[in-house]
This record gives structure tokens, C-alpha cells and sequence, in this order.
């Protein structure tokens, strides 16, 4: 795995700040660009972090808060679809929530994917230590089931791990449900999950599919982000993985996911 660094060199500083510029474009228009591999290679992780770095500040300038940050690219499959061997991660924003029972409108998100996950909250910094699987797990407050709204601002899906790492992970939205659990009231990695649209079953996993056991992405992301030089800290929210595939959504549509242990959470899109 290459190297992250936010800190590109003279002649990358270029592309990182025209891969940001095309992505904020994007946005501001609701429309999709290319991938960006005129600018960034495919497995060019330091500049693609770096790249991200710029989305971030974009966002705060703007007036939205670091909440916490979401974990991608967990399930092995997605992983050698894409050619990669390691998640990626990405900020979630204030403005990215979503209680249960929302309608989240039809325009928030470009080219929105339904995942559903396990969301745990943070009761300490996990920025000391050895980061071991203990630490992460007792830093760990509650758990909640969590639908993750993904969207690609490139255009079709066609990314690279360049494309998205670039694009803050292919966050979009989160919708978290109500029913907190510690993790001694339930084992993340024995639940099961059903995600259904309008009442049609459309993905089915297991928490055995994120990494193993979710608690081991989180771990893996609290080493990696302190590494990163952003460390995680108490009251952060973190989105751990995909239980299950990745749905497309679109306008007037039901999601509900149940998680055993955990209970259900659904929204629906607007018209």
C-alpha cells in the first residue's frame, strides 16, 4: 500500500488542486465528471488523500463540522473488483444526517447507492497506544444499525481507488436508527443483515463481511487516521462497512435495513 502523505510534491500540487477544482464543480452543478486518471493514477494514494484534504477544507470553509468518518471498500469482492487490497476512508459532515423515517431529497446526492452498516460511536480518543483490537473495542460507547447513502461524482460509477478516495470515499448521506447497544449486548461480527426497497429483500450479509468483524475496520481506521495525522476522538461517529452489496436508489423509494441485535432504520428519497 503506498505511502499517505498530505503533503504532495511541486509538480503533483497541481493535479491535486485541478482533481479537487473538477470535483467541487461537480457538486455545484449536480453533474458528473470523468475519472480523473489525466490526474491521479489509479493506486496514487498521497495524492488522492491530498485531494480529499481539499474537499475537506472546502466543506469546513463553508461552515460544515467534522463529525467522524466513514470506512469503504471493506468487503473483500469489492476490494478485487476494484484491484485493491485495503479499505479507504473518507469525513462525514454534519449536514450529511439523517434521522430514521426522513425523506432525504431527491438532489442531496449524485448517483446515490443504498449500503447498509453498523455505526458505532466513540467514548475515547483513540490516538495512544498500541491501537490493538481491545483498546479500539473498549473505546467503543454503543453501536447503532446505519444506512450509508453513497454517491460517486464521476460520472457512471467508474472509478478507481484513485477516483474514490479522492471523492471523500463516495460519502454522501448517513441515516442512523434508534436503538443504541453496547458491545456486550451484542457481537458485531455475528449479526445479520437484510436490506430491502419498497419492501423488496435487495442485499443480505453478514457482519463476518466487513473485514472480518467491524470492530476490525475500525481498528484499522483509527491506526490509519492517526497515521494520517487526524487522529479519532470521543463523540466521533464511525460509519465501519457494508454488511451487505450496495443498491442504486432512486426518487420515491423505501430503504430499510434490519441488523439482529440492533434493530431496523429506513428513509425514503424524495420525489
Amino acid at each position: 500500500m503506498s505511502e499517505v502523505t498530505s503533503q504532495p510534491d511541486v509538480a503533483g500540487d497541481a493535479a491535486v488542486a485541478a482533481a479537487a477544482d473538477r470535483l467541487l464543480t461537480a457538486a455545484a452543478t449536480g453533474t458528473p465528471v470523468p475519472p480523473m486518471r489525466d490526474l491521479l493514477a489509479a493506486t496514487d494514494l498521497a495524492t488522492a488523500y491530498a485531494v480529499q484534504e481539499r474537499l475537506t477544507a472546502a466543506r469546513v470553509a463553508g461552515g460544515a463540522t467534522i463529525v467522524g468518518r466513514k470506512i469503504g471498500l471493506t468487503s473483500k469482492a469489492v476490494q478485487e473488483q476494484i484491484g485493491v487490497d485495503t479499505p479507504d476512508f473518507g469525513v462525514l459532515f454534519d449536514d450529511m444526517a439523517y434521522a430514521a423515517g426522513d425523506t432525504i431529497p431527491a438532489d442531496t446526492i449524485l448517483q446515490p447507492r443504498a449500503e447498509a452498516e453498523i455505526a458505532f460511536v466513540l467514548a475515547a480518543d483513540l490516538a495512544d497506544g498500541e491501537l490493538g483490537y481491545d483498546q479500539v473495542r473498549e473505546a467503543i460507547d454503543y453501536a447503532v444499525a446505519a444506512i450509508e447513502i453513497c454517491g460517486s461524482r464521476i460520472a457512471d460509477w467508474k472509478i478507481s481507488f484513485g477516483d474514490t478516495v479522492a471523492d471523500n470515499a463516495s460519502a454522501g448521506a448517513y441515516v442512523l436508527g434508534t436503538e443504541r447497544r453496547r458491545l456486550d449486548e451484542f457481537e458485531p461480527k455475528d449479526v445479520s443483515m437484510s436490506m430491502s426497497i419498497d419492501d423488496e429483500e435487495v442485499s443480505t450479509g453478514t457482519g463476518a463481511a466487513c473485514l472480518g468483524d467491524p470492530v476490525n475496520a475500525v481498528q484499522w481506521l483509527a491506526r490509519y487516521a492517526r497515521d494520517f495525522g487526524e487522529p479519532l476522538r470521543a463523540g466521533q461517529l464511525i460509519l465501519s462497512g457494508a454488511l451487505g452489496p450496495m443498491r442504486p436508489i432512486v426518487p420515491g423509494n423505501t430503504v430499510r435495513s434490519t441488523v439482529s441485535g440492533l434493530g431496523s432504520v429506513a428513509f425514503s428519497v424524495g420525489k
